[in-house]
């Protein structure tokens, strides 16, 4: 969806870290611009970071942060300024650092000087590189000393003391004095006169420099990352809304997903979305799966390169190292220099609903216009995916889904919860393995419904009754599985001896979202998500206050992912007939975004879980990724969600049902693709009108 334009919006405090990112390349400073030695930051380049330090100093001194603006995901601008002389209040000299990520790095940097009198001006950029892969920063292990300087005329270069044949060059206008680790510039700014510099961070991979997304002297709006967010805008529709928070929430989402894009490097199509930054610049069959289900109302062709990427990276053989089976679908893919040393190979696939979440989103695209080629294309996939969940999937043969990791170096728990105490019951046990996940089943009833009504598309009826009939076991099995009858609520899993995990959390919302729960347990749990044990006012935590493992300052065990009470809102919504469903996902609603105001506009991966009344704002969890995927396209599930837009363009229906919180005022929605039709929806609190519909179209 393409927003209104307006004014570069803060993208963090001056003390804060502030995120730029760009397809496979992010960069991660202080708010000052500096990237600091010793940390997380520095500039990440297919996952091994390039630089690690990149520190600027104006007459031997930090200069003075002032405020950071960010017109897109990609670009930011540091306004600062040199510190005031002793006894003197104010600075006439502004310094202003303009930065563009996009397979290398652009930074300008501008002296003004506003004084009448001219003024003399030392700047020296320390820089260095330590090629550390993605996984070692984040655990806080570099490499020590890993980049050997060398001046090269006007350049320093820095190669990588490893391996030779990586390096990154640096090199800059404004005539520096370039010495190992350093370009320094002494210089005069004449009276309300102006200087500036460019400089151009280049990585160089196999001996070869890689050409950047822009040229010297180039204006940000012409560059290669300016021009594939336009490009994706005019693509894409148009939402406006009356309430002001909501549009800045949904502008931001809009700028991050584009920004996340990433083209499969191995064959020319359509891109996919990289999970988050800063640890998650790549594939993740999880979340780009669910992103690429929120962003559907965006452009479809996102959620066919998708399913595109992950179908040439299925699983074909077993390999305990990296958990590959037949069929199965990746968890992540990884290109950086010590994926071997943590995943097994530069593909893992220790996930258990990405499987099933891939032949969910096949037949969502279906419905909401993909191209039929392309969804033919797929189905081999799709087959092998169930043929997976059948043999590989469901390990005992009970009929229910589970996971035990292959060897002690994969992931201990292969859910969306993946931390290793993510799974866990009232009384605060760990599950053991195998575990069959509660939301997992769902997606797995889901899967089996999206190929049956596929198969009954393409004239395959006899398919299309036995998944039908299979996903009915499983419902019914489910229920008599998972259901708490004496706590009201769904296990969050069954373990090794098939004995509930009792535990209360999110994941009992996702069977909503997937239909799988029936209406006599919907009722009821609607009742339990909405205590205030489980809605923290900012949305819904993802384990109840109730139990024993509750630390709403923790990861999985009561924080708030915004994706996760996304896809509780749609799944209330799904179940609207029940008393008070469409009341709790207003109110779930309402607190996310919320929290999105308070968070600058952008939704960050988790929050912690602390009430409302506690401080009034959400507080941050120290480590969350933004922009993060998931959480970027949680606002469009709400709003699909809340407008009840449910496409088939195969049968030409077009299903819109508006339950729209107050405060949202009118809704619209404009260029709205859905295959051949181009379509605007409007919609406020319960009543839509939709214009454009083509002749031989049902409205229902």
């Amino acid at each position: 969806m393409t927003f209104n334009s307006g004014e570069p919006v803060p993208v963090a405090s001056v003390g804060g870290t502030v995120t730029l990112v760009e397809g496979s390349t992010f960069c991660l400073s202080a708010g000052d611009g500096d990237v600091h030695e010793g940390g997380a930051h520095g500039l990440f380049f297919r996952d091994a970071r390039l630089i690690s330090r990149w520190e600027l100093r104006l007459d031997g001194q930090p200069p003075q942060p002032l405020a950071v603006l960010s017109p897109e995901a990609f670009a930011a601008r540091f306004v600062l300024r040199r510190p005031p002389q002793p006894g003197h209040a104010d600075s006439t000299l502004l310094l202003v650092r303009e930065r563009l990520v996009g397979d290398g790095m652009r930074e300008t940097i501008t002296l003004t000087n506003l004084g009448g009198e001219a003024t003399v001006a030392t700047l020296a950029l320390h820089v260095d590189a330590d090629f550390s892969g993605l996984f070692a920063v984040k655990e806080g292990r570099p490499r020590p000393g890993g980049a050997d300087p060398v001046v090269a005329g006007s350049e320093l270069l820095l190669r990588d003391r490893a391996d030779g044949t990586h390096g990154v060059a640096v090199g800059a206008s404004g005539d520096p004095q370039v010495r190992p680790g350093t370009l320094s510039w002494h210089v005069v700014v004449p009276g309300g006169g102006s200087w500036s510099t460019e400089i151009v961070v280049q990585p160089s991979t196999g001996n070869r420099r890689v050409q950047p997304q822009f040229h010297r002297g180039q204006q940000l709006e012409h560059s290669g990352p300016a021009r594939k967010i336009q490009a994706w805008r005019q693509v894409s529709s148009l939402v406006t809304a009356e309430d002001a928070g909501l549009t800045q929430v949904l502008r931001r989402t809009e700028s991050d997903l584009g920004a996340l894009l990433i083209q499969d490097p191995t064959k020319a199509g359509n891109p996919f979305v990289a999970a988050g930054a800063p640890w998650f610049m790549t594939l993740f069959g999880r979340d780009s799966l669910l992103t690429a289900w929120m962003a559907l109302p965006l452009d479809v062709r996102l959620a066919l390169g998708t399913l595109e990427t992950l179908a040439r990276l299925q699983g074909s053989r077993t390999d305990p190292l990296t958990e590959e089976e037949p069929g199965r679908i990746l968890h992540e893919l990884r290109l950086g220099p010590d994926s071997d040393e943590v995943l097994g190979g530069n593909h893992y696939y220790g996930t258990v609903d990405a499987t099933p979440l891939f032949v969910m989103l096949l037949a969502e695209c279906w419905r909401w216009g993909a191209d039929e080629t392309g969804v033919r294309a797929l189905l081999p996939a799709a087959d092998a995916a169930l043929a997976w969940i059948e043999r590989h999937g469901d390990r005992d043969g009970d009929g229910f889904v589970e996971y035990r990791r292959a060897t002690d170096r994969g992931l201990l728990n292969q859910g969306w919860k993946d931390s290793f105490d993510g799974v866990n019951d009232a009384a605060g046990r760990l599950a053991t393995p195998p575990v069959a996940l509660c939301e997992v089943q769902g997606y797995t009833y889901a899967a089996w419904l999206a190929r049956a009504e596929l198969a009954e598309s393409f004239g395959d009826p006899g398919t299309a009754e036995d998944c039908r009939a299979r996903a009915e076991r499983l419902r019914q099995r489910f229920a008599e599985a998972f259901w708490l009858p004496d706590r009201g609520w769904y296990a969050v899993a069954l373990d090794h001896r098939k004995q509930p995990v009792d535990a209360l959390t999110s994941n009992a919302a996702h069977a909503l979202w997937s239909g799988i729960a029936l209406d006599e347990h919907a009722a009821v749990l609607v009742e339990r998500l909405a205590s205030a044990e489980m809605n923290s006012g900012f949305g819904l935590r993802t384990l109840s206050t109730g139990m024993a493992a509750y630390n709403p300052m923790s990861y999985h065990n009561g924080s708030v992912w915004p994706h996760d009470t996304a896809i509780a809102v749609a799944g209330l919504l799904r179940y609207r007939h029940l008393p008070g469903a469409v009341e709790l996902a207003q109110d779930l609603a309402g607190g996310l975004l919320d929290a999105a105001e308070a968070f600058g506009g952008r939704l960050p991966e988790l929050f912690c879980g602390f009430a409302r009344a506690d401080f009034g704002s959400p507080v941050p969890y120290p480590t969350s990724c933004s922009p993060q995927a998931w959480a970027s396209a949680a606002p469009l599930l709400l709003v699909r969600a809340f407008l009840g837009l449910e496409p088939h363009v195969p049968r030409r229906t077009l299903t819109v049902t508006p339950r729209l919180p107050e405060r949202w005022g009118k809704l619209t929605l404009t260029d709205l693709r859905l295959g051949p039709a181009t379509v605007r929806v409007e919609a406020e609190r319960e009543s839509g009108k939709v214009h454009d519909l083509p002749d031989g179209w049902t409205l229902a």
